[in-house]
């Protein structure tokens, strides 16, 4: 049974969200005795432009206190989204963090300028064989991994699994996800540019009146829809046993780690922070939580929700937790520990 720890705050100062944060990581390392490495990034969600309801930056301060305190040294660590937006590209992505405050420690965008530096890790489960991570993430033996517990329209709710599967995916990781490797060109957007042509490095699109994608030779690598000038290239979201395989690209991005798990229940929102609008919250906040296991930390969190708001929201997210027992991952059983 894994430990869950749990510090209830319902209120929305972001100062005392960040000394909760602290304790959380002090326990941990601590008291419980996990231990601590010599560098730590510390592996967040930015917030999509024009979303109000991600973490604030400021959240982060206790955190990275701790760490200064402790001569460790750290960084914010992302990868770069799959869909056509104001975080697609590193340059971009990073001008929105600090955009939203996220000024104090280094940016590291792990899948470099447009999600092509991509490092492979063999887990041999029922959907991967390999599952494709941002190259920056195998340097560090250690990430604390700091998630926004909201919705999502196919994953159910997003937490610390999905923090670990679409978070540290590069972009082909992230389309492999999504079920279908190969992106669909709009005929009547595609101006014929060629731009896409020259960014691909495995010949698989070519141009006769519009852009055409190969199927059997795309690798699923998604520079095309990162260089469209006019969006003609998007992604399929198709989500054929989606959930399962964020959890089997979860379990990938921490096999062999010693990765430190903390949640925020706050701002708790129908759809997740890549959402680039402003949304209203659904259920109070809850405060904040944290664990060794993700997997007792993400049913810890809807559990919570569901008991105490007396709603069954989110409930197609527990099948990844599901999936996560059959695949030997984690635990659902879980000691929840108020601080």
């Amino acid at each position: 049974m894994s430990k869950v720890y749990f510090k209830r705050y319902e209120g929305h100062d972001n100062s005392v969200l960040s000394a909760i944060a602290k304790e959380m990581l002090e326990q941990l390392v601590e008291k419980d005795g996990h231990e601590l490495m010599k560098n730590v990034p510390i592996k967040v969600h930015f917030g999509e432009k024009g979303n109000k309801t991600f973490v604030p930056a400021a959240c982060y301060d206790g955190i990275i206190d701790y760490l200064e305190e402790n001569q460790r040294e750290t960084s914010f660590i992302e990868t770069n989204v799959l869909y056509r937006g104001q975080r697609t590209t590193k340059e971009n992505h990073i001008n929105v963090a600090k955009d939203h405050g996220f000024t104090r420690v280094p940016i590291i965008i792990a899948d470099g300028e447009m999600g092509e530096a991509v490092h492979e890790v063999e887990i041999n489960k029922e959907y991967f064989d390999k599952v494709k991570i941002g190259a920056a993430f195998k340097d560090y033996e250690q990430i604390i991994v700091m998630s926004h517990f909201k919705g999502h329209g196919l994953a159910g709710f997003g937490g610390a699994l999905k923090q670990l599967a679409m978070g540290f995916a590069s972009r082909s990781g992230k389309m492999a996800q999504h079920s279908r490797m190969v992106p669909t060109v709009n005929s009547k957007k595609c101006i014929s540019c060629g731009v896409c042509v020259n960014k691909c490095d495995v010949d698989a699109i070519t141009i006769d009146e519009f852009a055409e994608i190969s199927a059997d030779k795309c690798i699923g690598c998604a520079g095309c829809i990162a260089v469209c000038p006019v969006g003609a290239i998007k992604n399929d979201w198709g989500a054929s046993n989606f959930r399962e395989k964020i959890t089997e690209y979860a379990y990938g991005a921490q096999l062999n780690k010693k990765h430190l798990y903390i949640t925020f229940m706050i701002n708790i929102t129908k759809d997740c922070d890549c959402v680039g609008e402003e949304m209203h919250p659904i259920a109070k906040n809850f405060g904040v939580l944290a664990s060794v296991d993700p997997v007792a930390l993400d049913t810890a969190c809807i559990n919570l929700l569901q008991e105490e708001e007396h709603v069954d929201l989110f409930n197609t997210g527990r099948e990844s937790l599901v999936h996560a027992g059959h695949i030997h991952f984690g635990s659902d059983k879980y000691e929840l520990i108020e601080l």
